[in-house]
């Protein structure tokens, strides 16, 4: 009798589970997979719009929301969170945070909360990590992470002074603490992590979006990831990304594989003295939710590149540990082990895709893993144990000049600084073994120029990129994205689907079959896994630059994602929580 009651209470609580989207990551895997099936390849054609919701809010609208019970919770632009019916679309609560005063790095865009133990968390964009309570939206309490007023340079005055910039650019960003992860939650910690660190000097000019790296000395911060106290909000230990002055590192030459970094080593080390305090505006942005290993307590996070941004002539040596895939012991904030997938960045790697954990077989052993979609253009499979590579997939999105030295008279790169993959999560079905990555092919030219001018200045020379003005080689090649399948077992690529504009948002995979993401253009689609084939599509105005979800309600299921575009990108804006059901004939 007490097995039986067992095994029903084990069937009850993993279809609960299934209802819900309870994570980021639905898991703390952060697999992004669903073991509902009523949407699946046969029923998938008759999917249509039951609900939506207008947020109100016009702007980059990246949220992932979260399903608990008959409520679903969501993030806004600028901070706000909303609590509705799950099943209905009907407002429960809604929270509004205090417009911030202060300009963040990349705009205000959030990618969601976390629910636990009656608490609604969100990290905000002004400095601030706030829990909700979760039925009423009433603020429970409200910690301030970073002091912003410390770490904005409010000045510009004269950083373009000597460069070859033209007359009408506009400063839009620079640095700047900021907040817009979705929290992670485990046991009685909530992490965080900070962005903003990794400076670049945003600029709107006639050739659009240009970032400039610049080693003036002011520019730049240390980038953290952080834990706190889910009853309090009190910080339980912070771990910073940069490496102080041991970042210098061991001055690494090539990848594993052997291509080229193209550094100067010998020039690095005769400017190590000089340079040797950069470490402390050094970088290093936390832009992705973490995975947790529940066995070890290992929390795996990827890092942003150094500061400053692209021009590397202040900050010699490997700059440990930017532009790294780390594992840190969620009790004591303790770095378990780094490998950092580019030493010395100058082209803008940030580690920004959230990493994901599964298992896979190496010389015949059972290995656990953790992997990650690099901007880099490939897919990065580690012992998450030693953090020892295991391989690198084929490339999911063109490579060429991969690593090239920026140069005064500029040279094009693919993938550009946009990515490969960029903050887009991946999902994984971990019954077929297979991840899908959304891709980016958006070739960019980085140029170093010299300063004119002034030269009792530290830094002498300036690096910035442009994606309009591309090399012959590239001549006639358009932006744009890819979806693509890649085999856990051994990184080979299985399919591929390309995508009119490049992949900004992320994936969903269900054991219906199914792998559903969205464009830049406004359409909503769903794939069939195993063959990469178009099976049903929604086309609407704004940009779909979220990730999807699903969930269930009293037997219904239901795929959401959020449609507001994408700003920096240039994808139409806008505020629509889009919610889509199958008839009931259908189910």
């Amino acid at each position: 009798m007490y097995l039986v009651l067992l095994f029903a209470g084990i069937l009850f609580y993993e279809n609960a589970f299934a209802s819900d989207w309870s994570t980021y990551g639905n898991g703390l895997k952060n697999h992004r997979y669903s073991s509902l099936q009523q949407v699946n390849k046969s029923t998938v054609k008759s999917l249509g719009l039951a609900w939506k919701y207008d947020t109100g809010i016009k702007a980059s609208f990246q949220t992932s929301p979260i399903k608990l019970g008959d409520m679903l919770f969501l993030s806004t632009p600028l901070n706000h969170v909303v609590a509705l019916n799950a099943e209905t679309g009907d407002l429960v609560w809604r929270y509004q945070h205090p417009s911030p005063k202060q300009k963040s790095c990349c705009g205000p865009a959030n990618r969601g909360v976390a629910v636990a133990q009656g608490k609604v968390l969100q990290a905000t964009v002004d400095g601030y990590l706030i829990a909700l309570d979760q039925f009423s939206g009433e603020l429970i309490w409200r910690r301030k992470v970073e002091d912003l007023n410390l770490s904005i340079q409010e000045s510009v005055e004269g950083l373009l002074q000597g460069m070859e910039i033209n007359d009408s650019a506009i400063v839009t960003g620079g640095t700047s603490h900021s907040f817009n992860m979705a929290p992670q939650v485990f046991g009685n910690k909530v992490i965080i992590g900070s962005t903003g660190a990794g400076y670049g000097l945003h600029l709107d000019t006639d050739k659009g979006l240009r970032v400039v790296g610049i080693g003036d000395g002011r520019t730049g911060l240390r980038g953290f990831l952080a834990a706190f106290d889910i009853e309090t909000g009190k910080e339980l230990w912070r771990w910073y990304s940069v490496d102080g002055e041991h970042w210098v590192g061991e001055w690494k030459e090539s990848t594993p594989d052997g291509i080229s970094y193209n550094r100067d080593i010998e020039k690095e080390k005769a400017d190590q003295e000089r340079f040797r305090h950069s470490w402390k505006l050094g970088g290093g942005s936390i832009w992705t939710t973490p995975a947790v290993d529940q066995e070890s307590g290992w929390l795996f996070v990827g890092t942003g590149n150094p500061a400053p941004n692209m021009d590397d002539s202040t900050r010699p040596g490997d700059n440990l540990h930017t532009s790294s895939l780390v594992a840190i012991d969620s009790q004591t904030g303790e770095l378990m082990w780094s490998f950092q997938q580019v030493p010395h960045d100058r082209w803008g790697y940030d580690v920004s895709s959230p990493p994901v954990l599964f298992d896979t077989v190496v010389n015949g052993v059972k290995v656990k893993a953790v992997g990650q979609a690099g901007k880099t253009g490939w897919f990065y499979v580690l012992n998450r144990e030693t953090g020892e590579l295991i391989f690198t997939s084929d490339a999911f999105v063109p490579q060429k000049n991969l690593f090239a030295d920026p140069a005064e008279g500029g040279v094009t790169i693919a993938p550009g600084i946009a990515g490969g993959s960029n903050w887009s999560p991946v999902s994984v079905n971990p019954e077929t073994s297979h991840v899908f990555i959304s891709g980016i092919h958006r070739p960019a030219t980085y140029y170093r120029k010299q300063l004119k001018g002034d030269n009792s200045l530290p830094w002498q020379t300036y690096t910035y990129f442009e994606f309009e003005d591309i090399k012959p080689e590239f001549k006639g090649e358009k932006p744009y994205g890819t979806l693509t399948s890649i085999d856990l077992a051994n990184g080979k690529l299985q399919w591929q689907h390309k995508t009119r504009t490049p992949m900004i948002g992320g994936s969903l995979a269900t054991a219906g079959g199914l792998v559903f993401s969205g464009e830049g253009d406004g359409e909503f689609f769903a794939l069939d896994t195993e063959t990469g084939n178009k099976l049903w599509s929604y086309q609407q105005s704004y940009g779909v630059n979220a990730p999807p979800i699903t969930y269930s309600v009293n037997g219904k299921q239901y795929i959401a994602v959020a449609a507001g575009g994408n700003s920096i990108a240039g994808y139409p804006v806008g505020d629509s929580l889009l919610v889509f059901s199958l008839p009931e004939a259908d189910k």
